[in-house]
C-alpha cells in the first residue's frame, strides 16, 4: 500500500466541513494529517477554531493539533454565513467546549514551517473555506510554493453558478484576492465546486445511515446535516443538503469517485457583479493555460458509501 498522504486541513468549521475533518481522522491508511489551520470564513476565527477543536474532541482524537490563523480576508470585510450554518457554525447537535488546546503559533506560520520541514512534493493542501491563510503563506514566504504537493479544495463553480451572490461561490467570494494569488501560484489544483458538491445530497435514507451508526460521531452528523438541510433545501428545492467540503477528503481517499477536466480557472476580483467569481473554461475556448482540475461530478452512492465506513469507525 502507498504511503499515507500528508495533508494540512485548512478550514472554517462550519458543518460540511466537520464531516471533511471527521473522514481524516476516520482514514489514517490514506490520510495523515499533519495539523488543522483554522480560518475566518463560515462564522469568525474564534469559533472557527473553536469548533476545529470541538471536532477533533468528537472523534476521540484531541492529539491533533489546531492552530488559529487569519482572522480577516486579504484586503476586504469578512463576510460570513451564520444564516447557513447557525451562530456557532455547528448548530445542530449540542457538543461540549473543547479542552484540548490551541496551539500557540499562527496558522500561517504552521503552514509555511511545515512545508520548510518536508522534501518537496510531499505535503498536500486541503482548504475547506476561504484561501487566506494559503495566500498569506505564499506570500510570506515563496520558497514554499514549490514544495506543495497539490491543493485540493472546495471552492467555486461554474455551471452551478454562485451561493452567496449570483456568480461567486462562498469561499471565494469571501477573499477573491487570496483565491487569485493561489490560482496562479503554479502549484498543481484539484477544486471540488458546487458543481459536484450539489450532486452529494444528504437524502433522507443516507442522513439515517449516518444516525443509524448508533454513535456520538453518526448522531452529531445527523443532527449537522438536519440542522443546515434545512435551509438548503428552501433554498434549492433539492432532496438534501450538499455535503460541500467532505468531497475533498472523499477525493484523497478515492479519487476515482470524481471526473472532471484539466482547465484553466480565473478569479474575478474587479467586478462589482461578478467579485468571487470561478471564471472557469470548461470548453477550452480560450489560449490560456490549464491550471486546475475542475471536477464535474460524483459517484454519489460511492460517496456515501465510504462517508459512512468511515464514519463507523470513530
Amino acid at each position: 500500500m502507498p504511503a499515507p498522504r500528508k495533508i494540512i486541513i485548512d478550514t472554517d468549521p462550519g458543518q460540511d466541513d466537520a464531516v471533511a475533518i471527521l473522514l481524516a481522522l476516520a482514514s489514517p491508511e490514506e490520510i495523515e494529517l499533519l495539523g488543522i489551520t483554522a480560518v475566518a470564513g463560515n462564522v469568525p476565527l474564534p469559533l472557527t477554531q473553536k469548533n476545529a477543536r470541538i471536532v477533533c474532541e468528537l472523534a476521540g482524537k484531541p492529539e491533533v493539533k489546531v492552530f488559529a490563523g487569519c482572522d480577516t480576508p486579504m484586503h476586504r470585510p469578512l463576510v460570513t454565513a451564520e444564516h447557513v450554518h447557525g451562530k456557532t457554525g455547528l448548530d445542530g447537535p449540542t457538543l461540549p467546549d473543547p479542552t484540548m488546546p490551541l496551539q500557540p503559533q499562527h496558522g500561517v506560520d504552521f503552514i509555511i514551517d511545515t512545508l520548510r520541514a518536508h522534501p518537496k512534493g510531499t505535503v498536500t493542501l486541503c482548504p475547506l473555506g476561504p484561501l487566506t491563510n494559503i495566500a498569506q503563506a505564499f506570500a510570506q514566504a515563496p520558497d514554499v510554493v514549490e514544495k506543495v504537493q497539490e491543493i485540493v479544495m472546495m471552492g467555486g463553480a461554474y455551471f452551478e453558478v454562485g451561493n452567496i451572490t449570483p456568480a461567486a461561490e462562498f469561499n471565494i467570494y469571501v477573499d477573491p484576492d487570496a483565491a487569485k494569488i493561489v490560482f496562479a501560484s503554479g502549484v498543481p489544483i484539484v477544486v471540488m465546486p458546487l458543481d459536484v458538491t450539489h450532486k452529494a445530497l444528504v437524502t433522507k435514507p443516507r442522513n439515517d445511515a449516518f444516525r443509524a451508526l448508533g454513535t456520538p460521531v453518526g448522531a452529531a452528523v445527523a443532527e449537522m446535516t438536519d440542522f443546515f438541510e434545512r435551509f438548503d433545501k428552501e433554498k434549492y428545492g433539492s432532496s438534501g443538503a450538499p455535503l460541500h467540503d467532505p468531497c475533498v477528503t472523499a477525493y484523497l481517499i478515492r479519487p476515482e469517485l470524481f471526473t472532471g477536466r484539466h482547465i484553466n480557472v480565473e478569479i474575478e476580483v474587479e467586478s462589482e457583479l461578478t467579485l468571487g467569481m470561478t471564471v472557469a473554461d470548461w470548453w477550452g475556448v480560450t489560449d490560456r493555460a490549464p491550471n486546475a482540475t475542475f471536477m464535474g461530478d460524483v459517484d454519489a452512492d460511492g460517496f456515501f458509501a465510504l462517508l459512512t465506513e468511515r464514519l463507523a469507525r470513530l
